[in-house]
């Protein structure tokens, strides 16, 4: 029996509310996974891996002398969210993407959050991702933040907390659809059994999302993905979501700016280019107007998008919403733009920008948790009750040199999820990641990306820190399109 011995450890966990007590939502398959023998549980975990690697579905490594190209670690066992849960997650999501996406039109245009004081003004313009050539931009529909993953921490209390926004070039999406096809085969019988909402009409959706954008006037747009390259560590995900979508994938070198519009190079000639799902960092887009040093771009890009010729998902200039310390106040921006209180929380946060924060942070960092508000993969992070004195010392002189590069936030006990782990399942923590889409209406995916913190007792969950990923079966009802029979995928 798999998970026979299996101990919550005194955490939230996500299949147990008790050692040896399931949830009622997760008694299905917490039953049938403990059915197995460890041996079974293995060979499909094996199978699984070998699939996974078969595919292709693999991330590159930088400086890691094991080798650049390795598949995301995943683990079997699914984690799964409850009916009741992913409604009030996704109600939470939408409502933090229309509160940012009108903030961000906003703070690029009119600036009326500025002028009324509910965020400080210098907390915009000393941010490395406010673009100066993205003021006065109107994109296509009012739309800035097309595709979005919104990242959320369940706590000790079993309540969801956002733990930061990803509105430039959120990846990972591949992980999520590759994870549910792997499990389909090596699980079938379990999802016969359980109402697990599909989540394989995710290219359809982003596809219609991208033609909705599409420059006025034209019916059937040419949409095209922009990668920055083999090398890129997301590569394959650009790949795959070309090929779900049915359209070209291609590099800034297979671009040209002519007579104002945007050209792909084919082997018929030139073919116009309406709209860019763009997996390129802003600054290297358009030499032109960014990083006059980028080969990866196009150059004159920027000026036909502002002409209206070309559009862009994401819309360049959407990172100032991706600052860690405008993060803090999206709380506040959700209440200036819609008049409503959040629906989905943050995690509190002090920045040490504030002198009295700042002070808090400095005298407690043995407790919080420090983020660089521009890093991400784990990177720029003290977790201070697993810190050493030194490195404490380090982080307390690196927030005073630069106070506005940092935030803190309490430490979270995050919840727990059982894990394959050698020979034994043991409790590791996970966040979530569910996707977004933003185009005639939002959509939120049912389901998305459980990271995983392989390392025991880690609270890193990044797959560039050794992390890995889960199966998320967001749950449905009587009367929700699930995977398995007859309303199989």
């Amino acid at each position: 029996m798999a998970l026979e011995a299996y101990q919550t450890g005194g955490f939230y966990d996500e299949l147990f509310k008790g050692d040896g007590v399931a949830h009622d939502a997760a008694s299905p398959l917490v039953k049938q996974i403990d059915a197995l023998s460890k041996a079974e549980l293995k060979r499909k975990q094996k199978w699984a891996e070998d699939i996974l690697y078969q595919s292709g579905n693999t991330f590159n490594v930088y400086g890691d002398k094991k080798g650049t190209e390795k598949i995301l670690p995943f683990d079997i066992i699914p984690r799964m969210v409850a009916a009741s849960d992913w409604d009030r997650l996704e109600r939470g999501i939408k409502q933090r993407i229309y509160a940012l996406n009108l903030f961000i039109q906003d703070i690029y245009n009119d600036q009326k959050i500025l002028k009324d004081g509910i965020v400080p003004r210098e907390l915009i313009f000393s941010s490395s991702c406010y673009l100066k050539p993205c003021e006065g931009l109107k994109p296509p529909k009012g739309v800035w933040t097309h595709i979005s993953g919104t990242d959320f921490v369940r706590a000790g209390d079993g309540e969801f907390y956002v733990l930061e926004d990803n509105l430039r070039c959120p990846s990972g999406i591949s992980y999520v659809l590759e994870n549910r096809a792997v499990l389909k085969r090596i699980l079938p019988h379990i999802f016969q059994s359980m109402k697990v909402r599909p989540v394989s009409d995710y290219g359809d959706h982003l596809y219609r999302t991208l033609k909705f954008i599409a420059p006025e006037g034209v019916e059937d747009p040419n949409i095209i993905v922009l990668t920055p390259g083999i090398y890129n560590s997301a590569y394959f995900e650009h790949a795959y979501l070309a090929q779900q979508m049915g359209v070209p994938l291609a590099q800034g070198s297979d671009l040209i700016v002519k007579d104002d519009y945007v050209w792909m190079r084919t082997t018929r000639g030139l073919k116009k280019v309406d709209v860019i799902y763009r997996r390129i960092d802003d600054e290297f887009m358009d030499p032109e107007t960014f990083r006059p040093e980028s080969v990866l771009g196009v150059p004159g890009l920027m000026r036909c998008y502002r002409m209206g010729h070309v559009s862009l998902a994401n819309a360049p200039g959407t990172g100032i919403a991706d600052d860690k310390a405008i993060y803090a106040y999206v709380p506040k921006i959700i209440k200036y733009y819609l008049d409503e209180d959040p629906i989905a929380n943050n995690v509190p946060t002090y920045i040490c920008e504030d002198d009295k924060e700042r002070d808090y942070v400095l005298a407690n960092l043995d407790k919080l948790v420090v983020k660089a508000v521009n890093l991400s993969g784990g990177y720029g992070m003290l977790i201070g009750p697993k810190s050493t004195k030194a490195e404490q010392k380090e982080f307390a002189a690196l927030i005073k040199a630069k106070p506005r590069e940092y935030i803190a936030q309490p430490t979270l006990n995050l919840s727990r999820a059982p894990t394959l782990v050698g020979n034994a399942i043991e409790g590791r923590h996970v966040d979530f990641r569910p996707y977004s889409l933003y185009g005639e209406e939002i959509f939120t995916l049912p389901g998305g990306l459980t990271r995983v913190a392989l390392k025991k007792g880690s609270l890193v969950v990044n797959s560039s820190q050794g992390g890995g990923s889960k199966d998320t079966w967001v749950l449905g009802d009587d009367t929700t399109v699930v995977e398995g029979g007859a309303n199989a995928e």
